[in-house]
């Protein structure tokens, strides 16, 4: 019979991996606040077109753009370059205030959520390599 620190040389503690993807569950809350992020930049149209001054061609392209490029990238939320796409985005979108002040508030709104979001991301990670996953627990 072996002690579980024969199975590891380093005399540190090994913890199993999660019996479920702790991941699927976070790429689905990325997606879904891409998906509701898009909806809302698109609600930001008549926004434009009544108090800011008109909807030009540039205002609206930029708007249903980002909003496409959000829809788009709610797909691809499992690929290695999901999260910098995320940032860029966010970006973009409070570069809006150049376009429109309510795109750019609804920029520093969106900006919040994706640090929570972030903070997330690391706070899953640090329990995961600690073994304090449900999934990891006995």
């Amino acid at each position: 019979m072996t002690s579980d620190n024969e199975d590891n040389p380093t005399g540190g503690e090994q913890f199993r991996p999660p019996t479920t993807d702790p991941w699927k569950g976070f790429r689905g809350v990325m997606a879904g606040t891409l998906v509701l992020e898009a909806i809302v930049v698109l609600l930001v149209l008549p926004v434009i077109s009544a108090l800011g001054g008109g909807l030009t061609a540039f205002s609206g392209g930029y708007v249903v753009g980002l909003a496409v490029l959000m829809l788009l990238g709610a797909g691809v939320q499992g690929r290695s370059w999901a999260i910098p796409f995320n940032i860029t985005l966010q970006v973009l979108t409070l570069l809006g205030f150049f376009v429109d002040l309510a795109l750019g508030a609804v920029g520093v709104l969106f900006t919040l959520v994706w640090v929570y979001i972030l903070y997330l991301r690391k706070d899953i990670k640090d329990r995961e390599a600690r073994g304090l996953l449900p999934g990891q627990r006995d």
